[in-house]
């Protein structure tokens, strides 16, 4: 579905390239939505999209990653392709039913 759905959602996005980039804007955009820091350590990344109005996501890094939360002790997989909705659209609280 990622590289289909990216295409798809490419007209009227801000894509952003290169590594220091795209590691600034793969912090901005989990903030952006009230998710924690830290929850994409993401390495060698090539390009962030963001399509704000239809909340689509996504980042692309050279190759797959598998990272270990030490604090919870927990392994999670990252894939080189990543992809996501946002669940709210902008300027409402995700903790409101409006």
């Amino acid at each position: 579905m990622g590289s289909q759905a990216i295409e798809s959602h490419r007209a009227g996005v801000e894509v952003y390239h290169g590594a220091a980039l795209c590691t600034e804007k793969s912090t901005e955009l989990p903030a952006e939505v009230h998710l924690p820091l830290g929850l994409l350590p993401l390495a060698d990344m090539e390009e962030v999209g963001y399509n704000r109005s239809t909340g689509f996501v996504w980042l692309r890094q050279k190759k797959a990653l598998t990272h270990t939360f030490k604090q919870i002790g927990r392994q999670v997989s990252y894939a080189a392709e990543l992809s996501a909705w946002r669940a709210w659209r902008a300027g409402r609280s995700p903790n409101k039913n409006t």
